[in-house]
């Protein structure tokens, strides 16, 4: 298992997911080059899931030979994605390799950046569209967004996740690329939500956005400047 315990989240340190982000990472890599770049990371980070928060058992099964016992992960068929548009379409679409039966959710969420940032760093957010599956107390749930920057916008999605839901299995929040800042306000305001993600960055700009960071992944996986 590659992942990692850190203060205020869990890393992802698969070597390919590492390798991939910094791929994705380079101005030079192109639309699609960067699209495909997400679906893969968010493949990766599925697995990974799996790996490490999924339980396996014991069954009996028929080989061409004989009788033998195998394991197989227990759950895959009680998974929700939430997918927080638009950046996390591309990622979301990896996950669903991982999770190929998994019930979807979407939720359209922004910042507001022409109001500002809050003298605590957040952002008025704008929620224009949800739509939801029913959650299950055996659920896991992947909320997904590749950019965790104040952690403004993921905080008003799990608002939205966890209002009138029994609280599932497991609760993740996954991320590509994170921020000390949004980890920290996530995990205050949902603490039962498990913070995963590939990279904890330096810091947040003046502006709100990730440093290092990859860019507006949105704009870039659509080509949208």
């Amino acid at each position: 298992m590659t992942i990692e315990d850190r203060d205020n989240a869990h890393l992802v340190t698969h070597a390919l997911a590492k390798d991939t982000l910094s791929r994705i990472r380079d101005v030079e890599t192109e639309q699609v080059s960067f699209r495909k770049g997400l679906v893969k990371l968010g493949r990766i980070c599925g697995y990974e899931i799996i790996d490490g928060r999924m339980e396996t058992e014991y069954v009996e099964i028929e080989t061409p030979l004989e009788p033998t016992m195998g394991e197989r992960v227990r759950g895959l068929d009680d998974v929700v994605i939430i997918n927080v548009l638009r950046a996390a379409t591309p990622f979301v679409e990896g996950l669903l390799k991982a999770f190929p039966r998994a019930r979807q959710g979407v939720i359209s969420a922004s910042r507001d950046e022409e109001a500002g940032r809050a003298e605590d760093g957040s952002f008025p957010i704008t929620v224009d569209y949800v739509k939801l599956p029913e959650i299950h107390e055996e659920d896991t749930v992947i909320v997904a967004d590749p950019m965790l920057a104040t952690g403004s916008t993921m905080c008003t999605v799990l608002e939205h996740v966890i209002e009138n839901s029994p609280e599932p299995e497991n609760l993740v929040v996954l991320s590509a690329v994170s921020a000390p800042e949004g980890l920290l306000r996530v995990g205050e305001e949902c603490p039962e939500a498990d913070l995963l993600t590939v990279s904890i960055d330096d810091r947040l700009d003046e502006d709100g956005f990730i440093v290092p960071g990859l860019g507006d992944a949105g704009d870039r996986a659509f080509r949208t400047t």
